[in-house]
């Protein structure tokens, strides 16, 4: 009987696997995709002495919110407009939008930058005990 089951929960197995292949082969296609493409910007920025800046502002971005953009009902007018929201403030534009977020970014590369002497000062310090 168990082997039943056994044969059971394989052929079960086997058709969800068939029934998603696509899919499946899709995800793995994209994530070599992505591994072929990290390795060509690694080898990239081996020769760029400007790597570090770019990719601290990488993770600095990583770490902000989008902007969002909503609709709402003017109060002037009672038409409809268009806001763009950061962190719960309202912008008109998303020019206004983009300039706060993007000094939010460099605010938090700068005190990455600010923060690096004393942690390397302690990483030194754990070497040498």
């Amino acid at each position: 009987m168990s082997r039943l089951f056994t044969v059971a929960l394989i052929l079960l197995a086997a058709i969800l696997i068939q029934r998603h292949w696509p899919r499946i082969v899709a995800r793995l296609r994209r994530f070599d995709a992505d591994n072929v493409a990290r390795m060509k910007q690694e080898a990239i920025d081996r020769q760029d002495q400007l790597a570090h800046f770019r990719h601290t502002l990488g993770r600095a971005e990583e770490q902000v919110d989008e902007i969002a953009e909503i609709s709402e009902l003017d109060p002037r007018t009672a038409t409809v407009v268009t806001r763009f929201v950061f962190e719960g403030e309202r912008f008109a534009t998303r020019h206004e939008a983009e300039k706060v977020r993007a000094e939010k970014i460099r605010a938090i590369a700068r005190g990455f930058y600010l923060e690096l002497p004393a942690a390397l000062t302690h990483r030194g310090k754990d070497r040498l005990n």
